[in-house]
């Protein structure tokens, strides 16, 4: 069973997770399908840019605690998204947890409607957002993020507009996109690409600076004894242990 939708329209690739059942949660299949469909998407002259987007009320619960990917699967797709070279546009209309932000971080324009919430929750269940914090950092108010990240409190999508963790926010997401979408439409690819590389260049030397020493936190805290007792604590609906 498939987990990513596909369609395009006048030359524009959109990429749906498509896992509603399971909150589009990033699963080890998911990580590696979507990273196989960017992979065709960068190597189809036919495509000018990518949208990414999701079915259901969810657009990502964040890592699959059933099935979650390998960190460096996982590392290995953001960075994918972030050098892709062609435009990433994450289009978001319901809810984004922990590394499902790590997508939209890596996007080069998010845009989301009113409906949407947001929250870094990785504190909650013992782990850090040690991966997503590579595209992530750059892009978003310094300020905001240590307050969101470490509280892990939701927070709306004028939030995440304010604090640069979405581009734009508005109450209908399609109206917000259109007229991104009519700009890249009307760019030559040639440009697109390099203008990206320009955009990205900060982004990527952190990737490739930081990101093995990022996957071994993230493996090192998500096999840890708090890690395992957020985690089932998250699954039996109650507090961990460490709730005061």
């Amino acid at each position: 069973m498939t987990a990513i939708g596909r369609t395009r329209a006048r030359a524009v690739e959109t990429l749906s997770l498509d896992s509603p059942d399971r909150r589009n949660a990033l699963s080890a299949p998911l990580v590696a399908e979507l990273a196989a469909a960017l992979t065709d998407c960068a190597e189809d002259p036919a495509v000018r840019a990518v949208v990414l987007t999701h079915t259901g009320s969810a657009f990502s619960a964040g890592a699959d605690l059933h099935d979650p990917p390998r960190p460096e699967a996982m590392a290995a797709l953001l960075r994918q998204i972030v050098a892709l070279p062609k435009p990433v546009v994450a289009r978001v209309t319901g809810h984004v947890r922990a590394g499902g932000l790590g997508l939209l971080a890596a996007c080069d324009i998010a845009v989301a409607s009113h409906r949407a919430t947001f929250a870094f929750t990785e504190v909650r269940v013992g782990v850090a957002p040690a991966l997503i914090s590579l595209p992530l950092l750059p892009r978003a108010d310094p300020r905001a993020l240590a307050r969101h990240c470490l509280t892990g409190e939701r927070f709306d999508a004028a939030e995440a507009a304010r604090t640069g963790v979405v581009t734009a926010a508005g109450d209908d997401a399609d109206a917000v996109l259109e007229p991104i979408l009519d700009g890249l439409r009307r760019s030559s690819p040639q440009a697109l690409a390099e203008t990206k590389r320009l955009l990205t260049a900060r982004v990527l030397e952190a990737f490739d600076r930081d990101a093995a020493g990022l996957t071994a936190l993230s493996a090192r805290l998500f096999s840890s004894a708090q890690a395992r007792e957020g985690m089932a604590a998250f699954l039996e609906r109650r507090d961990p242990e460490w709730v005061v």
